[in-house]
């Protein structure tokens, strides 16, 4: 059973227990991400999560990591373009543990300057390692140039120029921005006693301030383009990107499907055509990037540059007879019970249901119980899925990033291709 409540402070608490289990998940998300920086602060919300870890009034970093070991090892925060999240699983008689220590860094962290400098250091080489990954920057670099000028575009981690200007006094000053009951969530499953749980909340958050309203997010205006980027490498890496829906649009559950059946699973048409039955690449795939307000639908491939083009077309040769001919009634129903079965799964672990939760509240306003999302992508139909495709899967309006060993006469193709 799924308990909404709130602190009093304003800030929603979501308690689902599981009595039968031992382990439980807390974890706490803050309404803030990369999509609310402007071109000056882009990182901060990277970096002040950083820097969370980096010691407290009480504890010092190495304190935090010593208490971490003790309760499991399993305590964690990330970054995305709309949220952050702290989050621990444990056993139900360290739960208090995590929640104080959590409810300590996010409140009391000092922030010390040198500590700051040398964090510095670890987000610029964090952001070395995500440039050395063509697949990683061929996401990143492309929803940048797609969203290009809207926070939506920005790099999680930041730039390195502007990461290396971050003062103190900036950082406590986004944190007491965005830092607050209004928009926290805070994320319980599994095993707890709700009663002295709900007290030690109250002890630990209830001090929080609350602000009057949620910053909303704007839309971002998408710009049809094509990026490339140069790398000394053995392959070429293409990631093709066509406008979508948001996270919150009712479609959702027909994208899900489109893509498990176009490129998510190892019997996906995408994997099967150009891995299995040409040997063309190792890796193709397709996925979902949702967010508040827009949304795209990628495909992406890894191989050698000679085959580049015969893939590229093969991806749209199989597009094309998707819009024409559509998903099968068979593809469509074997994918429902897949989604059913995996969401099954799921809904038995305590880290799931603490971030399902969460993000229910934070998409939804409230929590859909798993019978009624099963429900739902019960009503799917052949009919609304094909819709969707061919709304989506529409040639002219795709973009297009290619990273790593550019050969010219392949790029060139591409382009071509891209602009007719």
């Amino acid at each position: 059973m799924t308990i909404t409540t709130s602190l009093s402070n304003g800030l929603t608490v979501v308690l689902e227990r599981m009595p039968y289990l031992k382990s439980v998940s807390f974890g706490v998300w803050v309404k803030v991400g990369s999509a609310y920086e402007n071109s000056h602060n882009n990182g901060i919300a990277h970096m002040l999560e950083h820097m969370f870890f980096k010691g407290t009034k009480t504890r010092t970093a190495k304190d935090l990591a010593d208490i971490t070991s003790m309760i499991g090892g399993n305590v964690n925060a990330y970054t995305s373009k709309e949220c952050t999240n702290f989050y621990a699983t444990t056993i139900d008689e360290y739960l208090p543990i995590a929640i104080d220590m959590i409810s300590d860094m996010i409140q009391n962290s000092v922030f010390n300057p040198e500590e700051l400098e040398k964090e510095k250091g670890v987000v610029l080489e964090e952001i070395d390692m995500y440039d050395d990954s063509a697949e990683d920057m061929c996401h990143e670099m492309l929803q940048k140039e797609v969203w290009s000028g809207h926070p939506l575009g920005y790099l999680i981690s930041g730039e390195k120029d502007i990461v290396r200007t971050f003062t103190r006094e900036q950082i406590i000053q986004f944190r007491d921005q965005y830092y607050t009951a209004d928009n926290m969530i805070i994320s319980i499953a599994g095993s707890y006693n709700e009663e002295a749980i709900l007290k030690q909340l109250e002890e630990c958050f209830g001090s929080i301030p609350a602000t009057a309203s949620r910053i909303a997010l704007t839309a971002p205006t998408y710009k049809n383009c094509i990026y490339k980027d140069e790398k000394d490498i053995e392959q070429m890496h293409i990631n093709i990107a066509f406008p979508s829906i948001t996270n919150i649009d009712e479609r959702r559950y027909e994208l899900t499907v489109m893509n498990a059946i176009l490129g998510e699973n190892a019997n996906c048409m995408l994997f099967q055509r150009i891995r299995e039955d040409l040997g063309l690449t190792y890796s193709i795939y397709s996925y979902e990037s949702s967010f508040e307000s827009t949304g795209l639908f990628h495909i992406y491939a890894a191989t050698n540059p000679e085959p580049a083009l015969i893939i590229y077309d093969e991806i749209f040769r199989i597009i094309e007879e998707v819009k024409v001919e559509g998903f099968s009634e068979k593809d469509i129903e074997e994918t429902k019970k897949q989604i059913r079965v995996n969401l099954t799964i799921a809904n038995e672990s305590t880290k799931n249901r603490m971030n399902s939760n969460a993000k229910h509240i934070m998409k939804y306003g409230k929590i859909i119980p798993l019978n009624d999302v099963i429900e739902r992508v019960n009503l799917i139909t052949r009919d609304n899925v094909n819709a969707l495709a061919k709304n989506i899967l529409d040639e002219t309006s795709c973009s297009i990033a290619l990273v790593g060993n550019l050969d010219e006469r392949i790029v060139k193709g591409i382009e071509e291709r891209w602009k007719q």
